[in-house]
């Protein structure tokens, strides 16, 4: 007991000694604990690079539906702009002409492409007719042949039904031009070699038949062919109207057939 008692007050006496190694003994456990802690610290850091990457994969998710929701929007918009062009540009025509008018649109199209009809939501309580013109703002569509309560069929000009009295305007030399069943080409047949028709040249209703209104642009001349050995000449003429493209679209009020 005396010995504990003598290494008890040693320690005491010289403890100064022992600062250095207890000061080592202090880094080395603190270096034990440290290694022993990693596996736990790997688990953490495991834990939390996997939540980073789920929270990211979940923000890039978000990001790229908004994206898409943004791009739908955008495609909206720039669909909407067009409309309001195409409308301002019919609504300006519509101020150019002599005739009432009715702004009608587009709802159906004639499902066999050998046959050029449209369906307008614009019907008998509207006061349409059959044979009333049909118009954009470029020139003239055709013309009404079925009328219903709310909704009217319209044969197009291009329909190879389809026969429109025409005048070229320079100097108003009277023709017929034709549907071929292409919404992009007329004929105008038996035209005479000598006759005084040029490419480029605008052909409107001359208003003959009392089907359509004179004046309205029909279309432009995009090939004169003169044969020799034939009688007459090859004359090919493009619409002006935008057949495949105008939704929304003018009905004229014209004096009907036989209400004069």
């Amino acid at each position: 007991m005396a010995t504990i008692s003598l290494i008890v007050a040693f320690i005491y006496v010289y403890s100064d000694w022992f600062d250095p190694v207890k000061d080592i003994a202090t880094d080395i456990s603190a270096s034990f604990h440290w290694v022993s802690g990693l596996p736990g610290k790997a688990e953490d850091w495991a834990d939390q690079r996997f939540m980073s990457r789920a929270r990211l994969k979940q923000e890039n998710d978000a990001l790229r539906s908004e994206l898409l929701v943004l791009k739908r929007k955008a495609q909206q918009m720039a669909s909407l702009s067009a409309e309001n062009v195409h409308l301002r540009q019919l609504l300006n025509s519509a101020h150019t002409l002599a005739d009432k008018v009715l702004i009608a649109e587009l709802i159906g199209v004639a499902p066999d492409p050998n046959i050029h009809k449209v369906i307008v939501n614009k019907g008998e309580f509207d006061g349409v007719y059959a044979g009333q013109a049909l118009v954009d703002a470029s020139g003239l569509m055709g013309q009404v042949v079925r009328v219903g309560k709310l909704s009217s069929e319209v044969l197009l000009l291009t329909d190879i039904t389809h026969a429109l009295p025409v005048q070229i305007n320079r100097n108003g030399v009277r023709l017929i031009a034709e549907g071929v069943g292409s919404l992009y080409e007329l004929v105008v047949r038996h035209v005479s070699n000598t006759e005084d028709i040029r490419e480029g040249d605008l052909l409107v209703s001359s208003g003959l038949g009392r089907r359509f209104p004179a004046g309205y642009p029909v279309a432009e001349v995009v090939e004169v062919k003169v044969n020799p050995g034939k009688s007459f000449a090859r004359v090919i003429a493009r619409p002006k109207a935008q057949l495949n493209r105008s939704r929304h679209v003018l009905l004229v009020f014209d004096t009907p057939p036989g209400k004069e």
